[in-house]
């Protein structure tokens, strides 16, 4: 006897399905779906998120140093331009009055950065395990702003991966399993098949 529903479906597209379905659900916190893949998804959901509270604290805080573009008012990059040979600064900025791209002989546009010190989480080897275990699951997102003007430009990705330890690890620290529900809406129409929503509790 199979231990899981084929969902009539190769092995390619079911796995594909269900990443998929799994991603949308850590994602959005819920998702409509049929019965036979409702239960199939919840297994594997519950299965991260158990990971993600057991290792949610399995990490050490270290300080490094990191190189941020210097950035103006209208939140663009500051740039000067340095001589080629010499890399001294020529001029303050790269662009003239009017905003038009400065030319100078023998000078180079390049980006100021300044050295910022920043605190980052380091995962512990089995946290490090738990998130590539995760990786292998999850598909990446893209969040795509919903007002037409600057669309392309303020796509931001989704580290999922961050939402399950310091969100859900954080959120079902006191439960013991069943981190998921599934609540039967009725048969879908054209096929009869039992529509559920599955949600996280």
């Amino acid at each position: 006897m199979a231990k899981y529903r084929k969902l009539g479906k190769n092995a390619s597209q079911r796995k594909a399905l269900l990443r998929n379905q799994v991603t949308a659900l850590i994602y959005n916190g819920k998702i409509v779906t049929t019965e036979a893949r409702a239960k199939e998804v919840q297994k594997i959901a519950d299965g991260l998120i158990a990971l993600a509270v057991k290792e949610k604290d399995n990490y050490e805080t270290v300080k490094v140093t990191a190189k941020v573009a210097r950035k103006d008012k209208d939140g663009k990059r500051v740039k000067q331009i340095v001589d080629r040979d010499t890399k001294k600064v020529l001029s303050e900025t790269h662009r003239d009055k009017d905003g038009k791209i400065l030319r100078i002989e023998n000078g180079m546009t390049v980006t100021v950065y300044d050295e910022v010190e920043k605190e980052i989480k380091k995962d512990l080897p089995s946290r490090l395990h738990a998130r590539h275990q995760m990786l292998k699951v999850l598909y990446p997102v893209v969040d795509v702003p919903t007002e037409a003007a600057g669309r392309k430009r303020n796509t931001k990705n989704v580290d999922l991966v961050a939402k399950l330890f310091d969100e859900y690890g954080v959120k079902y620290a006191n439960r013991k399993g069943g981190y998921t529900r599934i609540v039967k809406i009725g048969q879908r129409k054209g096929d009869a098949a039992m529509e559920v929503i599955l949600e996280l509790v």
